[in-house]
């Protein structure tokens, strides 16, 4: 469920899904791998008139929710605005975007010129020396674009000790959360941000099918996640895959404890990469060898509940309506019911765009209304402990007509990859 990564520039990888031992890095690449070929040729980035865009959708909804200015440190929403990627640390680099008026930077004063560099909106920089206080031209920021009072919206992922400096400085302000306005603006992809996602997916599935044939009996996971790597290095990016066998695969984001693939097997591989930034999240679950009756009876069960899923994403309808489609299939099968297990102990999808999880999710109780650009993962999970775990996942996107998979999903627990 969880993944990251993307081409030249693109997010950092987490370390439990993505790090590779030395040793595996030196094995000898298997041939399913070494005859992939790069598959990044003609991406499109997002241009820097949609970024523009962007930016002036943000100062709308910023006047429709009387949110004066909104606060980002760097991350997704820094990028998703900008274009700009830098690192975080103790020291304040910052994007203020106000209702009205140019964008402005604060950034620590001996960083300014490569600051300058990397800029592509806005020219008002404004600088700190090591003795001064960042929060202090923030401040100057919103009153120099005319607040005095008023509403400051911090985005979501902006760390405490920033927040409150700037609410200790600028204490005339009332602090509020951006997510009207950040959310508002990622939770519809455009045409190229859907591009992307799309040419995400389709590396990730080739990936996961040249590891597919490398899979034998004996192998540890973390061979089997470092041929994955391999696989999309070959295909011209970075990203990876967890997997866990047998009754581990029964833990959703699988198990710490070591493992040896053997025959009869069950098999999960969750992960996925980014390209531009732009994330793809799939699993596939299938088993080595012959699977026995009650595999291919639990198999089936999990795909027509990935179906119900998908069915349900109606163009009007409340996100919640998918998780409880999804679920109906597994209670009536006997299992949960709600979060119990054996059944599904998490909800069905969560949103997926520049975050490998961001919102809006297929959970109980998101009201939010199904349209046109987002877009989720569809995953409900067999949880059986003690015995085995079967997850499909495929993301989708919402068009006028409705839901459509980036990927095609897996045909029977024989064929996988279709």
């Amino acid at each position: 469920m969880r993944l990251s990564a993307g081409i030249a520039g693109a997010s950092l990888l987490t370390n439990e899904l993505f790090a590779i031992s030395t040793s595996a890095q030196q094995r000898e690449v298997p041939e399913s791998i070494r005859k992939l070929n790069r598959m990044t040729a003609g991406v499109v980035p997002i241009s820097d008139d949609e970024r523009k865009a962007r930016i002036t959708k943000a100062q709308r909804l910023m006047g429709q929710n009387k949110i004066d200015a909104i606060y980002l440190e760097p991350g997704p929403s820094m990028f998703y605005f900008t274009g700009m990627r830098w690192g975080t640390s103790e020291r304040m680099f910052a994007l203020v975007i106000p209702a009205h008026g140019e964008l402005a930077w604060v950034c620590p004063k001996f960083e300014e010129e490569r600051a300058r560099e990397l800029i592509r909106f806005g020219t008002d920089v404004r600088t700190w020396e090591e003795d001064e206080s960042p929060y202090r031209r923030v401040v100057e920021i919103f009153r120099d674009r005319g607040f005095r009072t008023g509403k400051i919206g911090i985005e979501e992922r902006v760390r405490f000790f920033l927040f409150d400096g700037i609410r200790k400085e600028g204490s005339g302000f009332e602090y509020v959360s951006a997510d009207p306005v950040t959310v508002g603006c990622r939770v519809h992809k455009s045409p190229a941000e859907i591009a992307l996602m799309q040419r995400a997916n389709d590396i990730t599935l080739v990936a996961y099918k040249a590891t597919y044939d490398t899979m034998h009996e004996g192998m540890n996971q973390d061979e089997i996640s470092g041929n994955c790597s391999a696989a999309f290095r070959a295909l011209g990016l970075t990203g990876g895959v967890f997997c866990s066998f047998g009754k581990y695969t029964a833990f959703p984001h699988g198990s710490s404890t070591p493992q040896k693939l053997k025959e009869g097997d069950v098999v999960l591989m969750d992960g996925g990469c980014g390209v531009e930034g732009y994330q793809s999240d799939i699993t596939r679950t299938f088993v080595l060898g012959k699977p026995t009756q009650r595999q291919r009876d639990i198999w089936s069960l999990e795909r027509r509940s990935q179906d119900a899923g998908f069915a349900a994403a109606k163009l009007g309808q409340p996100c919640e309506v998918v998780d409880a489609a999804a679920r109906k299939v597994l209670t009536d099968a006997g299992f949960g019911p709600d979060y119990k297990v054996p059944g599904l102990p998490h909800r069905t999808g969560h949103g997926i765009g520049l975050d490998g999880h961001e919102w809006t999710n297929f959970v109980r109780g998101n009201k939010t209304p199904i349209e046109p650009g987002m877009c989720f993962s569809d995953e409900p999970t067999i949880v059986i402990y003690g015995e085995f775990g079967i997850r499909l996942e495929d993301c989708l996107y919402i068009t006028e007509n409705g839901p459509k998979f980036f990927t095609t999903q897996s045909k029977s627990i024989d064929e996988p990859f279709g």
